[in-house]
């Protein structure tokens, strides 16, 4: 009687932890998930069965392989189109910035060129080549500019797309490889329209008029009209780029998701819940993982390790989200402000301070009790018994909200002073 009992406990236990786990990543739309159904489904066998190594040992692969995931960007399309803006835009840096591809030059690319992203290293952006010159006919432009590396091809046009640009798109599709169309500078077909058409300017029938213009080379090619994303690269927020980096994410496999939607700009509330719920799930598997085979329970007094981890983590979710000093300087120059009054209107600048005293090596009873319902709330509600964590997880979902939160803030601040 006494095994059964034991066998039936244990049995509870792991049952407890599949709940837990289930739980968490039901709450999740499958292209928001950063790792995929299939690896899901095989934890919460492992767990289920007892298996406890095995599943640990699966959600750390998971984790190494979501960090070293690279993603690839190719850009391509003619001169003049606003490729150099649009990959700008995409690394969500300005024109002026180290690292920044040339804007406003003669086309000279005679050879793809790398932009790395500044905050995600994993993810590359590759300037083409336009497709027709001397040095990369069409039969052969594929091959000469390494199409196998790329998750996805981004042609941009600033009129019509060329026919040269509609077969290659054709060759991709062959290739089985994803591509967009994107027509670029609308914003100055708007502002155009409206400066000679003052009375009778109208923006949504301008934008479908452009819409059209570009439906109709297909049309007159002969081929199916893919989706046409128009947008303004100076202005990302609005038209169709928070709709083409939706489409991306989706056309992605699971274990890319999380380093993409962590590049993504901070332009929307949308684009900032994906990050905080990226993040969320990046730390909920560390938790998880560490909790599995834990045998105690947390540990009330933050050891120096555990202090340089939460400020490594703290500083590197603030970089993130663009809420570091860094980001904050140029805020603050773009809105004309001093630094110091950007940094009163939020929070997580004051989370580390000097004194570690008086804030991580002696966390108040409030502040672990909030980070505790924080964590409850992002699994679920479901708490596995038995199920052990470090005091350093409950106070980083602890940073990430507070962090989140923040760049709400300086988004809703930075476009009131537009």
């Amino acid at each position: 009687m006494g095994q059964l009992f034991s066998d039936t406990s244990k049995n509870e236990g792991n049952g407890e932890l599949v709940a837990s786990f289930k739980t968490y990543f039901k709450n999740f739309k499958i292209e928001n998930k950063i790792i995929s159904q299939e690896t899901i489904d095989l934890i919460e066998s492992y767990l289920n069965k007892g298996n406890l190594h095995e599943a640990n040992s699966l959600i750390s692969d998971a984790l190494k392989n979501i960090d070293k995931a690279p993603i690839n960007i190719a850009v391509t399309g003619e001169s003049g189109g606003g490729k150099s803006s649009f990959i700008n835009a995409l690394r969500g840096i300005g024109h002026e910035d180290e690292g920044a591809a040339q804007v406003g030059v003669e086309e000279t690319t005679m050879k793809r060129t790398s932009y790395k992203h500044p905050k995600i290293k994993t993810l590359t952006v590759w300037d083409l080549p336009g497709i027709g010159t001397q040095k990369f006919p069409p039969k052969t432009y594929l091959e000469e500019v390494k199409f196998k590396e790329y998750d996805f091809f981004v042609i941009v046009s600033v009129t019509r797309f060329t026919k040269l640009e509609l077969e290659l798109a054709k060759a991709i599709g062959m290739m089985k490889k994803n591509y967009y169309f994107v027509r670029t500078k609308v914003d100055d077909d708007l502002k155009n329209e409206k400066i000679s058409k003052p009375r009778t300017f109208e923006r949504e029938k301008t934008l479908k008029q452009i819409r059209s213009y570009s439906v109709n080379t297909f049309r007159e090619n002969n081929m199916a009209v893919p989706p046409i994303y128009l947008v303004s690269n100076h202005d990302v927020s609005d038209y169709d780029f928070p709709v083409l980096m939706d489409t991306m994410i989706k056309d992605l496999n699971a274990q890319k998701h999380h380093n993409f939607m962590l590049s993504l700009p901070g332009i929307t509330e949308a684009a900032i819940d994906r990050k905080h719920k990226a993040t969320q799930q990046f730390i909920w598997l560390e938790a998880f993982k560490a909790g599995v085979l834990a045998t105690f329970p947390i540990v009330g007094i933050l050891m120096d390790s555990d202090v340089e981890t939460l400020t490594e983590r703290s500083n590197h979710y603030r970089k993130l989200f663009g809420v570091d000093d860094e980001s904050l300087e140029i805020l603050a120059k773009n809105c004309k402000v001093s630094v110091e009054k950007v940094k009163e209107i939020i929070k997580s600048h004051h989370l580390l301070k000097t004194n570690r005293e008086e804030t991580l090596g002696d966390v108040t009873r409030e502040t672990l009790l909030k980070c505790l319902e924080i964590f409850a709330s992002a699994n679920g509600g479901l708490l596995a018994t038995g199920l052990y964590f470090r005091k350093t997880f409950y106070l980083q979902f602890y940073f990430l909200d507070t962090v989140t939160e923040d760049a709400k803030v300086l988004l809703r601040w930075a476009y009131s002073k537009k």
